[in-house]
Order: C-alpha cells, then structure tokens, then sequence
C-alpha cells in the first residue's frame, strides 16, 4: 500500500482562524452575499457553498450548478474570504477551475468509490489547489487513505481531512455516527495531515454544533467546517442542520480550544511519571492477556483430543454476564466492557480453530 511519507502537507489553517463556513447549497445571489458578509465577520478562513448537491432520493433539490459560481467569485471579492465547492467528476473540478474556484472537497459519497476520486485525480493533475477529502459513508478507514493518496499522487500537496462521521443503519442521536476512532487513526498513519470536523453533518441537528466541536477540538483536530445560512428554517437543503452567522458566533465564543502541548516542567514532569505508570500497567495487561490464550490454547487441544465443539455456548454467556456484571460494579462504561470482552472471546475462537484445524489433511480419491 502506498501510505504517503511526507513532513509538510504544504496546508495550514491560518494562525487564529477556525472555520471554513457557509450555506449547505448556493441557492441565489442574495442569499450567499448577505451570509458571507456576516461571516467574514468571524474567524472564518474560507467560505464553502455547495454547487451541486449529491441527493440520495430523486427530485430533490440537487444545487443550482454552474450558474452559482459567479455569485462565489462576488462573495469572495466582497468579503476578501477564499472560497470552496465540492466536486464529484471532473467537469465540476473544471468549472470550479474555470472559475477560480481557491479550494475543492471532495464528499463522503465520492470518497467511497475509488473510480470518481481517481477520476478526480486525474483531472486535478497539473494544478495546485488545495484540496479537502471528507471521510468516506460507511466507516471504511482505507477508502479514506486511498482517496488521500490518489489525491497526493496526481501532484496535490496541499490536502486535509474532513471527518464527518458515518452512516449506520436505523434510528440513532447522531445523523452520522462520529467513530471517533477511525479519524484517531488516520492521524496516527498520516501524523502530519490537517483534520477538520464536520459536526453539522455528524449531529444534523443545529443544536448539537457545539457539543461536536468542542469535542473534535479536545481531540486536537485543527478545525471545523460548519454549514452557516442567513435564513437557516428556510434552506433549500438540510435545514435542521444549518446555523446563522449570529449563532455561528456565538457558538465560536463558547468553544475552547487547547494547546497541543505545555512547556511548563512542573506539567511535563507530572505527566510524564503518570504516562509511565500507565506504560507498566499495559504491559502487564498484556502479559496477562498471553497467559489466558495459553490457557484457551490448551482448552482447544483438550477439545480437540475429545472431539468437542469450539464453541461453548453456556460458557459464553456465563463469561459475558459475569465480565459485564464486573464492570458494572468498577463504574466502567459497559460498552467499553463489551467490545473488549467481544474481542477476547473473539481471539479465543480463532486460536482454538487453527488448533483443531491443525494437521488435517484430505486425500482426493484417485
């Protein structure tokens, strides 16, 4: 697998900026001038717009194409704020270059089809711009990287991530489902990208903005793209979700963002002693966890010599409610207690399984 090496990605956001901001969709002239110009009024560095909109049902409102990006070039020049469109094919990658269109994001609903993102790529080849790659729908951290590098392989430096959670099935608090962990990891893999949440598209409700991003600024992303629209009730596209400038704001005042780091010794020494007690305490989980598996590895070949089936189902169900019951009593998040649990049982099947399948052999009959 190509994972990108690189020190500098060759984008910022600039020092005391957080957003880029604006209307979900572009939907006339007016609507997009009065919005930008109340923007720029906060510590926005880029104002986004959608131009076409990738619809899940027919019929709906699916932007209003390439006559909105005339109205970009004009709130740009009037409110001096670069500006950005999302792009699904590479006409619209040429229109928005057409028109001087400063950045593109790609959506989560190309970024899941490595045939749209390379045709992306191939259109972008020769241009510097910067470019922004939301995370793909469903929670596949590798089709995330993969557009990534098809996006750093046809000569684009300047790129960052956009996280804006996953779709799941069913009834749920948030629109798209955080996972919190799959962003995590692509920053341990690519430690030097620029990662941006989206919690208007993570929550979906207006409401939960706030809670969003000040947990993406705690987890140390760089900033947030927010959909902004100065009549939200009356959005053309994803009402519920948009916000004014005036409560933009008063989100933004509310929002604290920490320091990746403090110089202070007296800090660093007392962390540092703390990281080290944990250190020692994983290794001996670690060691423990090895000392089980001998166990279920001679649990497997007893099952073994008397023909017993791998799974114990009584056994099971014994461990879990137990575990649970456990943890429950320690104060521990049970759904933390469950997918652990899950994947010790989960690596217990396996080991057992290699060594009932151990040395078996079919002969064909000639």
């Amino acid at each position: 697998m190509n994972i990108i090496k690189t020190k500098d990605w060759g984008y910022h956001i600039p020092a005391g900026k957080l957003l880029i901001a604006g209307p979900c969709s572009a939907e006339t002239e007016e609507q997009l001038i009065k919005t930008a110009l109340q923007l720029s009024e906060l510590p926005v560095f880029m104002l986004r717009a959608g131009i076409w909109k990738p619809r899940t049902r027919p019929n709906a409102f699916e932007g209003v194409g390439e006559k909105g990006l005339p109205w970009l070039n004009l709130a740009s020049k009037t409110t001096g704020l670069p500006v950005c469109v999302e792009v699904a094919s590479p006409e619209h990658v040429e229109l928005a270059l057409k028109y001087e269109v400063d950045a593109l994001w790609i959506g989560a609903r190309s970024t899941a089809n490595p045939f749209t993102v390379q045709a992306i790529a191939d259109a972008l080849k020769g241009c510097d711009i910067p470019v922004f790659v939301k995370n793909p729908v469903n929670p596949d951290l590798q089709l995330w990287l993969g557009a990534i590098e098809r996006i750093y392989n046809a000569g684009i430096n300047r790129i960052a991530a956009i996280h804006r959670g996953f779709s799941v099935y069913g009834q749920h608090r948030y629109r798209n489902f955080p996972q919190w962990e799959i962003p995590i990891e692509l920053r341990r893999i690519l430690p030097n990208i620029e990662i941006l949440c989206d919690p208007s598209h993570i929550g979906g409700k207006r409401d939960m903005i706030f809670e969003i991003s000040q947990h993406a600024l705690n987890m140390g992303f760089e900033g947030l793209m927010v959909e902004s629209h100065i009549s939200p009730d009356d959005a053309w596209s994803d009402a519920a979700q948009q916000v004014t400038p005036l409560q933009l704001g008063q989100i933004i005042e509310r929002l604290q963002k920490p320091e990746l780091s403090c110089n202070d010794p007296i800090f660093k020494n007392k962390l540092e002693n703390l990281r080290k007690q944990i250190d020692n305490l994983d290794f001996k989980i670690l060691d423990l966890l090895s000392q089980r598996m001998e166990l279920v590895r001679e649990i497997g070949e007893y099952k073994k010599e008397n023909n017993i089936t791998i799974l114990q189902i009584e056994r099971w169900a014994e461990i879990f409610a137990s575990r649970m019951e456990k943890a429950e009593k320690m104060g521990t998040a049970p759904a933390f207690i469950e997918s652990l649990i899950n994947a010790i049982h989960q690596e217990s099947i396996r080991q057992q399984t290699e060594i009932i399948n151990a040395e078996k052999t079919y002969k064909v009959k000639k």
